[in-house]
């Protein structure tokens, strides 16, 4: 299983773009430079009153399919 690391900052009015589904995807250039596009929804859990704002490790497949996602 392959993983990479994102830094995500989205303020609270952000996600809300993504929480009404005007936007459907979070798009981050991880660590090690590679862009990688999955759905906002996978942050859900990790939004605060002020946004969401950290490191995330995702893991995934060989085929490239997502797997898991945790706060760092």
């Amino acid at each position: 299983m392959q993983q990479i690391i994102v830094d995500i900052s989205l303020t609270q009015e952000q996600y809300l773009a993504h929480y009404r589904q005007q936007v459907k995807d979070v798009v981050a250039v991880s660590r090690d430079g590679r862009r990688v596009r999955f759905p906002s929804a996978l942050l859900q859990p990790y939004l605060l009153h002020n946004g969401i704002q950290g490191s995330f490790r995702i893991w995934f497949t060989d085929a490239g399919k997502f797997s898991s996602i945790e706060r760092l």
